[in-house]
């Protein structure tokens, strides 16, 4: 496993971490192992950076994740949010800001969190309207309760809003080879040293490698119309053909995005332990960068103008 540093926090985190959002989830948890031994397989192959939510499997992920990770906690980076509860509720209020990272530590079994950041929160928020908010992060940050805030998101401008609007030292954001629009802003997060976590690298599973023109959907996931199904296959088919012999899919789409110096760390999910195995073997096998630059051209000529619909 490689490690790199977390913008100018100080913090040093694993290349490729362990995204959470699965665990004690009876829809999307774990197929062949149960988090424990996730967690451990993890912990084993020097995976050091840990994400979680308490939206994610209405608070146990983030219990999962304080079980497993309780006797290596110094050891480790944990990483949670802030802004829907494990009840399916939303709330960016600054009264709310401590209530909810009192309970997220003692679902983690810790007295601090490494990275917290908000999910996704209302615009106004990054646009310095609602600094209250900031201001009580701030207060948990000189407590120690917190080691740096940030920010989840989604897009270019949001990111850019975050880095001229607030003290935010942290942000996750949706950055895969599909959707490479925010990587016009990630020059700026890292002058202002900022620690990037790219989430969603597998566009949900598209660029795993395990769906298709033929795929058929339920769930969550049958937002995608027939046409965007059918769109997404053809885009996929054009990607694996820009691969080298005997790269996969997975390997390729987690790869391009290491390639992002100022990433910090990637965090797919994992439902089983071969998947996690085959996530975690990506870190120090380098995307050649004639292949780097390929998909990169990929997207602008197939996705810039006409971007995939979430």
């Amino acid at each position: 496993m490689k490690y790199r540093p977390f913008g100018a926090t100080g913090l040093r985190v694993s290349e490729v971490g362990f995204g959470a959002w699965q665990l004690g989830n009876p829809i999307w948890g774990a197929q062949d192992a149960d988090p424990r031994a996730l967690i451990d397989e993890a912990l084993a192959q020097g995976c050091t950076f840990f994400d979680t939510a308490p939206g994610y499997s209405s608070g146990a992920s983030e219990a999962a994740l304080g079980e497993g990770l309780r006797e290596v906690r110094d050891r480790v980076v944990i990483c949670t949010k802030f802004g829907h509860t494990p009840e399916g509720e939303s709330d960016f209020s600054a009264s709310a800001v401590q209530p909810s990272l009192e309970a997220s530590l003692r679902r983690l079994r810790t007295d601090r969190v490494d990275v917290y950041l908000l999910h996704n929160p209302p615009r106004e928020l990054l646009e310095g309207r609602e600094a209250a908010v900031f201001d009580e992060l701030e207060r948990l940050k000189g407590e120690g309760r917190i080691g740096v805030y940030g920010v989840s998101l989604d897009s270019r401008a949001e990111l850019q809003l975050m880095l001229r609007n607030t003290r935010c030292g942290a942000a996750e954001v949706l950055f895969n080879a599909f959707h490479q629009e925010p990587a016009g802003a990630f020059e700026e997060a890292a002058a202002r040293g900022v620690g990037l976590i790219a989430k969603v690298p597998l566009d949900s599973g598209w660029l795993s490698g395990k769906y298709g023109k033929a795929s058929r959907f339920e769930g969550i996931r049958d937002r995608w119309a027939p046409a965007v199904v059918a769109r997404r296959g053809d885009l996929v088919e054009k990607l694996r053909a820009l691969l080298p012999v005997g790269v996969e899919l997975s390997e390729a789409a987690l790869g391009f995005v290491l390639a992002a110096p100022q990433i910090s760390t990637v965090i797919p999910g994992a439902k089983s332990v071969p998947q996690l195995k085959r996530n975690l073997a990506v870190s120090g096998r380098p995307l050649p960068e004639d292949t780097v630059r390929a998909v990169r051209e990929f997207w602008e000529r197939e996705l810039r103008g006409a971007p995939l619909p979430w």
